[in-house]
C-alpha cells in the first residue's frame, strides 16, 4: 500500500481520540479552560451520563468576538507563544486541542463574550465544521455545551460505559477539581438533581467537608512543610490512620494546582503511614506541592494526567518526612524502618523483594501495632 497523506477528517478523528476518551475527558478538559479563564464559579450539567448532553458554565473572562473560531482550530492556543514557554507551563491547559478535538465527534454549541466587549458571540459546530454565528448580548463568560458525544464514531459508543457509571467518574473528576481549587465553586447537576455543590471559599477543609463529609474533614490533620532542598512548599490536609479505604482513589495530588497521578508520590506517602494502617488499606489525603514551574515537565502525557519532576526523589523524600512527621505528633507509631532518605530513594524491584522476603514479620509487627 502507497504511503499517502491522511485526509484531515480522519486524522481529525484520530487526533480526537488521544484526547476524549469518553464523557469524563470533556468535562476535564472544558473545566480546565474556564480556570485558564479566570472563572470563579464553574456548573456542569450532564444528561444521560453526558453522552447525550454536557453543558459547562462558567464566569471566566470569555472569548473575544473575532478568536471564536479560531479556538476550534487544532494547535490553536492563548497560552503558549514559543517554544521555549513549554519548559515553564503555568496554566492547567496548554496544547491548543481541547476544543478542536471536541468539535471533530459532536455538536457544539458556545455562547461567549469577552469582558472588553459589550456583545458577545453565539456559534454553532458539527463534526468540526462551523455552522450558524449570532451575536449573544450574556453576561460576560462562556456558557459550552456539547451534545450527541461521538455521533459520527458510533464505534467509540461501545466502550462506553453505563449513564451511571459514565456520570460517576465525572462526578469524581469535579470532586478532584474542588480540591484542587478550593478559591472556586463548583456545582455538578446530573439529569437535574445538584450532586456537588462547594462553596469556593478558598478553605481546603471546606471543600473537603463537600467531598467527603463533615464527619471525615473535620478530623483530617494539616500539613505545611517547606523543603529548600526540593525547591518545595507541600501544604493540605491528610487523615488520620482510622481514616481510611480500600483504595487510592482518596489520595488527590496537585502540583502547582495541576491534579496528577504519580506512583513514586503515593509510595512515598503510604510509607509514611505504615505501619498505622491494616494491610490493603489506603488513606485519604488532599495533598499540594509548589514547585518551580521549570522544574516540572507537564508535557509527557496527551491528557496531562502525569508529569515528570526534575528533583522526584527530594520532593518524594520530603513529601514522606512532612507527612510522616505530622502523624507523629497525634498518634505516634513505632518504626518498621528507618525513614526513606532523600539520596537513597529505593529501587521498586528491590523493594518489592524484600517485602515479599519479610513479610510474615511485617504482619506480625502490624498485628502488635494495630492492637
Amino acid at each position: 500500500m502507497p504511503i499517502r497523506l491522511l485526509d484531515p477528517e480522519v486524522a481529525q478523528k484520530i487526533a480526537a481520540g488521544e484526547v476524549v476518551e469518553r464523557p469524563a475527558s470533556v468535562v476535564k478538559e472544558l473545566v480546565e479552560n474556564a480556570l485558564d479563564a479566570g472563572a470563579g464559579a464553574i456548573q456542569v450539567e450532564i444528561r444521560g451520563g453526558g453522552l447525550n448532553a454536557i453543558r459547562v458554565v462558567d464566569d471566566g473572562q470569555g472569548i473575544p468576538a473575532d478568536e471564536v473560531e479560531v479556538a476550534f482550530l487544532r494547535h490553536a492556543t492563548s497560552k503558549l507563544r514559543h517554544a521555549d514557554d513549554l519548559s515553564a507551563i503555568q496554566t492547567l491547559g496548554f496544547r491548543g486541542e481541547a476544543l478542536a478535538s471536541i468539535a471533530a465527534v459532536s455538536q457544539v454549541v458556545v455562547y461567549t463574550r469577552h469582558l472588553d466587549e459589550e456583545l458577545g458571540v453565539n456559534l454553532t459546530l458539527e463534526a468540526g465544521q462551523v455552522g450558524e454565528r449570532k451575536p449573544w448580548a450574556g453576561a460576560v463568560g462562556t456558557t459550552l455545551t456539547v451534545r450527541n458525544l461521538f455521533f459520527n464514531v458510533p464505534a467509540r459508543l461501545r466502550f462506553m460505559r453505563t449513564a451511571t457509571g459514565e456520570a460517576g467518574q465525572i462526578g469524581h473528576l469535579l470532586e478532584q477539581f474542588a480540591l484542587g481549587q478550593p478559591g472556586v465553586r463548583f456545582r455538578f447537576v446530573n439529569e437535574g438533581r445538584r450532586v456537588l455543590d462547594t462553596p469556593g471559599s478558598g478553605d481546603l477543609r471546606d471543600a473537603l467537608r463537600s467531598v467527603f463529609g463533615s464527619a471525615i474533614a473535620d478530623r483530617m490533620l494539616p500539613i505545611e512543610h517547606t523543603s529548600e532542598t526540593a525547591h518545595l512548599r507541600v501544604h493540605g490536609l491528610v487523615s488520620l490512620p482510622d481514616q481510611n479505604r480500600s483504595t487510592r482513589s482518596a489520595l488527590c495530588f496537585f502540583i502547582n494546582g495541576r491534579r496528577i497521578n504519580n506512583p513514586s508520590l503515593a509510595y512515598a506517602l503510604e510509607e509514611a503511614y505504615r505501619p498505622a494502617l491494616p494491610l490493603g488499606r489506603h488513606p485519604i489525603v488532599a495533598l499540594h506541592l509548589e514547585i518551580p514551574p521549570d522544574e516540572v515537565d507537564c508535557n509527557v502525557h496527551p491528557a496531562k494526567l502525569e508529569v515528570r519532576l526534575v528533583h522526584e526523589r527530594a520532593v518524594n523524600g520530603a513529601l514522606h518526612r512532612a507527612v510522616r512527621n505530622a502523624l507523629r505528633e497525634v498518634a505516634p507509631v513505632p518504626e518498621v524502618s528507618a525513614p526513606l532518605a532523600t539520596a537513597a530513594w529505593p529501587n521498586p524491584l528491590d523493594w518489592f523483594e524484600s517485602r515479599l522476603a519479610s513479610l510474615p514479620a511485617a504482619r506480625g509487627v502490624l498485628d502488635v501495632a494495630l492492637c
